[in-house]
């Protein structure tokens, strides 16, 4: 998986509402200035398609966009008259440009056109214009807001109207249950040719996306949700291009191995996905909150819910190994694995660190926290030993129980300042050399 990335360390900012008077945001057409939309049209031998699909683009554009905008014609490798089509759009309509790559891939097209616009809002769409034009508005209006990261149009929404075959619709849907179930994406529909994002954010999402064709949709949506940020869907009106080209079984065997790749990286914590994270505050429900430290709301009920499973897998821990051994080893052996198991689960999902950077320090703090409440759990079945010289199991558990809840406020603490501190007020956090190698 592709990790290195030349964008700043650190989570992203918070997102704003692009300004009115920002360059390009109410230009008229025709006046120099940076368009706020670029829309990409990724084409492989389109000459019969393309200009009808751009002019009647541009001037839908033209008629309901409230800002300035920009069509790409993104190239990629035609070997008929598609290039020369393109170079005469871009000569005859000032807000169409076009772009030639010497390689094909839908994929590496939009990583190339996105990767040097300048526009804050990118978005991109099938030559054949499935998709009605009129979702396009409410496509990047989130976006232009601020509301989400990035958009998608999709067919299976429960509103949206769709005419294809049942060939097509099958392989849609069967693709979005495997990545339902497979990738846990809570997206409804992967590869609807109809797309947008947010500059800044994919300035930082691209280089971490390896695919270069089909699959580079499905990739980017993972991550992305993966990292936290806000997908917005938009229910479209689609209707099926009979003379689609797209090779279904190659495609759906192209994707099938990306999907594999990308939930090993996951699964591994092959990916810095923590340069994509919002700082907390970024909702308007989190600024609300008056004298609390900025996470610290939230990763109280992070720490909560993991504490409470973590508690629940000690007990059953315990109950097993005290069939085998006496009270304290299998108080000991229960609660360094659980302690092994709360730690990575509250350093990724309380304390929001991912990757394998300084994952092995965090482990070795962890067990001297677990250290910490081995000593109070341990003392207090010393304690009640020692009272009632032969108690009841119900009365061990009630006594650890009230001994770990102790353990946990002080565990909460420490992992707060001690293991998993938020440097980013002050300090520098970023990792060093060794940390980025190991991601």
């Amino acid at each position: 998986m592709r990790t290195d990335t030349d964008t700043p360390w650190g989570s992203l900012p918070a997102r704003e509402h692009l300004p009115a008077g920002a360059p390009g945001a109410s230009a008229p057409t025709g006046v120099p200035g940076l368009p706020v939309l670029d829309v990409v049209i990724p084409v492989h031998n389109e000459e019969r398609d393309l200009e009808p699909c751009v002019r009647r683009l541009h001037d839908h554009l033209a008629r309901t966009f409230p800002y300035r905008f920009r069509i790409t014609v993104a190239d990629n490798a035609s070997t008929d008259r598609t290039p020369a089509v393109a170079a005469r759009l871009a000569a005859s309509i000032d807000e169409v440009t076009a772009y030639r790559l010497e390689e094909k891939g839908r994929g590496r097209a939009l990583r190339t056109v996105w990767s040097h616009s300048g526009s804050p809002v990118l978005a991109y769409m099938d030559v054949d214009l499935s998709t009605d034009l009129n979702a396009l508005l409410p496509l990047v209006a989130p976006l232009i807001s601020g509301h989400s990261d990035l958009a998608i149009g999709s067919r299976l929404a429960r509103s949206s109207r769709v005419v294809r075959g049942p060939k097509r619709e099958f392989v849609s849907r069967a693709y979005n249950l495997i990545l339902k179930s497979s990738l846990s994406a809570r997206f409804s529909d992967a590869q609807c040719g109809f797309k947008a994002i947010r500059g800044e954010v994919a300035q930082r999402l691209l280089p971490m996306v390896e695919d270069s064709g089909w699959f580079f949709d499905t990739e980017m949506l993972v991550l992305a949700e993966r990292a936290g940020l806000r997908i917005h869907e938009v229910p479209v009106d689609w209707v099926d291009d009979p003379d689609s080209r797209v090779h279904i079984v190659r495609t759906a065997v192209d994707d099938l191995k990306g999907v594999w790749r990308v939930g090993r990286a996951l699964a591994v914590g092959a990916l810095p996905l923590d340069r994509l994270a919002r700082p907390f505050g970024d909702d308007p429900r989190d600024r609300a909150i008056s004298g609390v430290p900025g996470g610290l709301a939230r990763q109280l009920v992070g720490f909560c819910v993991v504490g409470a499973l973590s508690t629940l897998f000690y007990l059953l821990l315990y109950t097993l190994f005290r069939t085998a051994s006496g009270s304290q080893a299998a108080n000991a052996a229960a609660l360094l694995v659980s302690a092994v198991a709360n730690t990575a689960a509250n350093r990724r999902l309380t304390f929001g660190v991912r990757g394998r950077g300084r994952a092995v320090r965090h482990q070795a703090q962890g067990l001297v926290v677990f250290g910490i409440g081995l000593a109070l759990t341990s003392g207090s079945l010393a304690a009640l030993d020692a009272a009632s010289g032969n108690p009841a199991h119900t009365t061990e558990l009630a006594v650890l129980i009230s001994a770990n809840l102790a353990a946990t406020v002080l565990r909460f603490l420490l992992f707060r300042a001690w293991v998993f501190p938020d440097r980013r007020g002050g300090g520098d956090d970023r990792p060093t050399s060794q940390e980025r190698n190991a991601r």
